[in-house]
C-alpha cells in the first residue's frame, strides 16, 4: 500500500474542513496517510525530517506548495522526494497548469491513480526556487496588496491587488537580461517583470500562455507601459490575456534571466521577498518530482 505524508499549512486560512475530511476519505482507501497541519517553518521541517519514503501530498495553493518544495530544496531532498497535490487554495494556478482536477476528492483520486512525471523548476541565485511564477514591479506590489483581501474574496483578491497596484504604480529602473540578450536597460523604466514557469497566474489569468513545466524554457515578459493611460490600457489588454500583443511588453522564451538595478521586491508563487537588487534565475530541468494526471 502506498505511503502518504498530507501536509497543510493552517495559517493559509484556505483550507475548507469538510473537503479536507472527503479528500482524506478518498485517499485512505488507497493509501497509508499521514496528515500533519504545520502553521510555522519548524513544524513543515519536522514533518518532512519524519516522512521517510512517503509521497508528499501538499493541501494547499500555489504559496503552500512553494513552502514545501522550497524546504524540500534546502534539505536536497528534491532527488528522491515525490510530490503530489491538492488544490485548496485561492489561486491553484500551478494546478491549473498540470491539468489538476481543482476539486479536492478528484484531484486526490489522481494523488492515487496518477502517474510521476519529472517538471522544471526556476532556482535563483539566493539558493530559493519558483515552482509557478516570480514577478518584480506592479507584480509583486499587487500581491502585497492583495494578501491582507484573500479572506474576504478569495480568488478574486489578487485582480482587486493588482488594479490598487496599478493606479499606483512607480517605474522601475533595472537591467533585465534573458539569456545574454538585454531586454531592458537604466534609461526605459519598466512597469513590471515576469519568469513563468507555467501559464497561469492570479487564479487562471494567462499570463504566460506559452509556459510549460516540462520544456526546459521560462516564459520571459517585461512590460514598458508606465504612463498612467498606458498602465490603464495595459490592464484592460491583460484582463483580455492580450497583453503579449501589446507594442511596449517583450516576452521570448530562456532558460536564464537576471535583473539588476534600483531596490525591488519579488512575489514568487505569491511569496513576497526583498528587497534585493540583483538576482538571477535559472531553470533547472526535470527538479521537481511530481504527481499528475494519467
Amino acid at each position: 500500500m502506498e505511503s502518504l505524508l498530507v501536509v497543510t499549512n493552517t495559517d493559509a486560512g484556505s483550507t475548507d474542513e469538510a473537503s479536507f475530511e472527503s479528500a482524506l476519505s478518498v485517499l485512505r482507501v488507497g493509501a497509508d496517510v499521514q496528515v500533519c497541519r504545520t502553521s510555522m517553518p519548524s513544524e513543515l521541517e519536522s514533518a518532512l525530517h519524519r516522512r521517510g519514503g512517503r509521497t508528499v501530498v501538499v493541501a494547499g495553493g500555489d504559496g503552500t506548495l512553494h513552502n514545501v518544495v522550497s524546504a524540500l530544496h534546502r534539505r536536497n531532498e528534491l532527488a528522491d522526494a515525490v510530490v503530489a497535490l491538492l488544490p485548496f487554495g485561492t489561486g491553484n494556478d500551478f494546478a491549473r497548469g498540470l491539468g489538476l482536477p481543482l476539486e479536492p476528492t478528484a484531484a486526490a483520486q489522481v494523488v492515487l491513480d496518477g502517474v510521476v512525471r519529472r517538471l522544471d523548476l526556476l532556482e535563483d541565485c539566493r539558493g530559493g526556487v519558483v515552482v509557478n511564477a516570480a514577478h518584480v514591479g506592479v507584480g509583486a506590489d499587487a500581491a502585497r496588496r492583495a494578501s491582507s483581501l484573500k479572506s474576504r474574496f478569495g480568488r478574486f483578491a489578487y485582480p482587486m491587488g493588482a488594479v490598487a497596484a496599478g493606479v499606483r504604480a512607480r517605474p522601475l529602473h533595472v537591467r533585465v537580461e534573458a539569456d545574454n540578450r538585454v531586454l531592458a536597460d537604466f534609461d526605459r523604466p519598466v512597469l513590471m517583470v515576469g519568469v513563468s514557469n507555467a501559464p497561469t497566474i492570479g487564479g487562471g489569468l494567462a499570463f504566460a500562455p506559452l509556459a510549460h513545466p516540462g520544456d526546459g524554457r521560462a516564459e520571459v515578459m517585461v512590460s514598458f507601459a508606465v504612463g498612467p493611460l498606458a498602465r490603464a490600457k495595459y490592464a484592460v489588454s491583460l484582463s483580455r490575456q492580450r497583453h503579449l500583443e501589446r507594442s511596449d511588453v517583450l516576452h521570448l522564451r530562456a532558460s536564464k534571466v537576471s535583473i539588476v538595478g534600483q531596490r525591488f521586491d519579488v512575489n514568487a508563487d505569491g511569496e513576497l521577498r526583498g528587497p534585493e537588487q540583483h538576482l538571477t534565475w535559472k531553470v533547472v530541468p526535470e527538479r521537481l518530482r511530481m504527481v499528475v494526471p494519467a
